[in-house]
């Protein structure tokens, strides 16, 4: 089995280098995929309340032959539910669908700013650590300036931002801003414009130096820059050789060569966390 590194947060809060995305993994077949990553070794599964299959990541934690406290099980809080009046309920609804006592990292999905509740989004976030309804606290697709302000209103600071991130969209200042603060990076669409951005003949070099594929290669590049990479995949094929590119070494030219594939209009869809809104 991989030994896959880990990176750990401002409060010792550790994920392992290479998770699970499971967005579009549901229903039985998704249960499946799911309890046979964790048997390959993945310790990091990431799902969301949007994705509509927590019962399904749920179900697949739970057969799968391993602790469930060695399995770290990410989901997320959807937009509409950021106001107080809802927050809570949408938290503990969560932790129902995913079968679980607990989720262990609980994230607000979108800060969706226009609408200006993602504070009381936070608060909720912070008081269900209190509760024991979470275990660990944290944002997706925040800015600075989000990260800044809920810090600033509630004395509380994410262990984990999820951004898009792949060799396209590298997000050097991000990335930088978050380890200053601590915070975790997880990358969303580690592999970008797969079809485009594994062709690229930078990639294919570096994939054939390493005798490794060029998807390797891309994760390869996310563990060498500390992101957590969490890349879907539901065979176990892909599953196993997702896991084992934690443990291959790309020297600082190799980083910085696919590092400079980032392009201004990198998004995979334009959504900038400054205006994107999610529902």
């Amino acid at each position: 089995m991989t030994a896959v590194p880990t990176f750990t947060a401002h409060n010792g809060f550790a994920l392992p280098a290479i998770g699970l995305g499971t967005y579009r993994l549901t229903g039985d077949a998704g249960a499946a995929a799911v309890a046979a990553a964790i048997d390959a070794g993945y310790r990091l599964i990431d799902s969301a309340f949007n994705y509509e299959n927590e019962g399904s990541v749920g179900r697949g934690v739970a057969a799968a032959a391993v602790a469930r406290d060695q399995v770290i099980v990410t989901t997320k809080l959807p937009g509409r539910h950021h106001p107080a009046a809802l927050a809570p309920s949408s938290i503990e609804e969560s932790r129902s669908r995913l079968g679980l006592d607990a989720t262990d990292l609980h994230l607000i999905h979108w800060p969706n700013p226009s609408q200006d509740e993602y504070v009381e989004a936070w608060t909720a976030l912070v008081d269900a650590q209190a509760r024991g309804v979470v275990r660990q606290i944290g944002v997706s697709n925040f800015l600075p300036e989000h990260l800044d302000r809920i810090e600033r209103e509630t004395g509380v600071r994410p262990v984990v931002n999820q951004i898009e991130v792949h060799p396209y969209f590298p997000q050097e200042e991000q990335l930088a801003a978050h380890r200053e603060l601590g915070i975790l990076t997880e990358a969303w669409s580690p592999l970008g414009r797969a079809a485009a951005v594994l062709d690229e003949p930078v990639i294919r070099e570096v994939a054939a130096a390493h005798g490794i594929t060029p998807a390797q290669t891309v994760l390869a590049w996310h563990t060498a820059r500390g992101t957590v990479a969490i890349p879907k995949a539901s065979s176990t094929a892909h599953q196993t050789a997702n896991l084992a590119a934690a443990a291959v070494h790309l020297d600082d030219a190799e980083v910085a060569a696919i590092t400079g594939l980032g392009r201004p209009d990198g998004r995979l869809f334009g959504a900038d966390p400054a205006t994107h809104e999610e529902s």
